[in-house]
């Protein structure tokens, strides 16, 4: 095989999406309100979250229609183009075919955009006006301010500050497409004000930005919230990734023997994982899923999985998932989009079932390998992104090393173009690595609630 990049056409682009709780061994256990400790119910959640979406996600159902506004406005980008790096795999001298399934082509920069779009979607079919919602690295906030443009809603983002002082053009091309964006913690609501005052100079983190943005929702009835990762029906928004490139790898051929995909809430690692997963589960197909995070925010490597807050003001319902304490307060790492302290519970099931793998990785050695896949394959990943390289990077050396073939694949999640700086720290050897300490884990699962 020659060709370098693998192509569908318009009409290859997914009809339904998968959900992968049709095949699930054992589901996830319910989100309990924080208040009763019961079971959510669907009318827990309809302060925030239109009817349709609540619906998605309990279903059990495997295949969801997509409808055909959200899927004509796939159509600006996808198919998504799948990649050989061919001139990778030449530096490396490995016998290992790497792919890429490259995210970074859609008009926000990043995979972000497959969920945004039908959360818009629906909400204005609930008669919804405004979307909340919080953001990292700016991925997601660049990604819903235009899903709202595209459907007539106004659109409020909080960014961690860390993030909003570190990346200022994304939060430059969120108020292009016509969103209002704050550094949270930020003194619009209660709890960011409680931060403040507790630590004025908080960096905040993405506990913090879901607490304002839940707040600012639940406090008007023409608004409601948007998440970008975590929930069941983002992870299954997001199946697309891993539809079109199980596709396109059969049109060469080939299937992967692993599959990289950076996890900080889990919707990147579930929207390539999942449709292969669903092989594995159903056809006894061997393929290893491999999550990859940061040793800055290690959820499922050195997480405990309990039932825990999915914000910091304890705002949010009590999901059970992999968890570094809803009170963790993250290291300002670059890759913003992995500082999360929470995993999607159904990754974070299929981890504790043994079904998918984790490692993680320190910022230094991921930016080498960022670095190297740029001056190999002419894209320059977003950090988040080149947690995956970094990791296939090693995988295709162990197959040097023993001599084998082997088919990997990467969900290169989105460009690092608003990232140079992190880039011109990594490259004037200022980069430092921050792993996150055992006495500060410790203190912060201390402070679970009691489930």
């Amino acid at each position: 095989m020659s060709e370098k990049k693998i192509l569908l056409s318009e009409r290859e682009i997914p009809t339904h999406w998968y959900n992968v709780m049709a095949d699930m061994p054992n589901l996830p256990q319910p989100p309990l309100n924080p208040a009763t400790g019961k079971p959510a119910g669907p009318e827990d959640l309809a302060a925030i979250f239109p009817m349709e979406l609540i619906k998605q996600e309990v279903s059990t159902e495997r295949w969801i229609e997509i409808p055909e506004p959200v899927r004509e406005l796939y159509k600006i980008w996808r198919p998504a183009p799948l990649y050989r790096a061919l001139q990778l795999e030449k530096e490396l001298d490995t016998p290992a075919h790497i792919y890429y399934k490259y995210e970074g082509v859609s008009p926000a920069g990043s995979h972000k955009l497959n969920t945004a779009i039908p959360q818009a979607y629906y909400n204005k079919e609930a008669g919804i006006k405004r979307l909340t919602t919080e953001t990292g690295a700016g991925q997601w906030g660049s990604s819903i301010s235009l899903a709202c443009r595209f459907f007539g809603l106004e659109c409020m983002v909080y960014m961690v500050k860390v993030s909003y002082n570190q990346k200022p053009y994304r939060r430059i091309l969120m108020n292009t497409f016509g969103a209002q964006v704050v550094a949270s913690p930020s003194n619009l609501t209660e709890a960011g004000r409680a931060v403040l005052a507790a630590d004025p100079d908080s960096n905040g983190s993405l506990g913090i930005a879901i607490s304002e943005a839940v707040e600012d929702a639940a406090k008007r009835s023409d608004t409601n919230y948007s998440l970008g990762s975590v929930l069941n029906h983002v992870c299954l928004h997001q199946t697309v990734i891993g539809q079109e490139a199980k596709l396109q790898l059969e049109k060469v051929g080939e299937y992967p023997d692993v599959v990289f995909a950076s996890c900080g809430g889990g919707s990147n690692f579930a929207g390539l994982a999942f449709p292969f997963l669903r092989d594995k589960l159903t056809e006894n197909r061997k393929v290893r899923l491999v999550a990859v995070e940061p040793s800055a925010c290690p959820t499922l490597t050195r997480g405990t999985f309990a039932y825990d807050f999915g914000d910091v003001a304890k705002m949010t319902p009590l999901l059970m998932m992999y968890t570094l304490g809803h009170e963790f307060m993250p290291p300002g790492i670059h890759a913003g989009g992995l500082r999360y302290h929470g995993d999607s519970p159904l990754v974070s099931q299929l981890y504790h079932d043994g079904l998918i793998e984790a490692v993680a990785y320190d910022q230094t050695r991921v930016f080498e390998a960022a670095v190297q896949f740029a001056r190999t394959e002419g894209i320059v990943p977003a950090p988040e992104s080149a947690h995956a390289v970094r990791a296939a990077i090693d995988e295709a050396l162990r197959a040097k090393e023993a001599g084998e073939k082997k088919v990997i694949l990467i969900g290169l999640s989105g460009h690092g173009h608003f990232d140079m700086s992190a880039y011109e720290t990594y490259l004037s050897g200022a980069l430092q690595d921050t792993p996150y300490s055992e006495e500060a884990l410790r203190e912060s699962l201390s402070r679970l609630p009691q489930v």
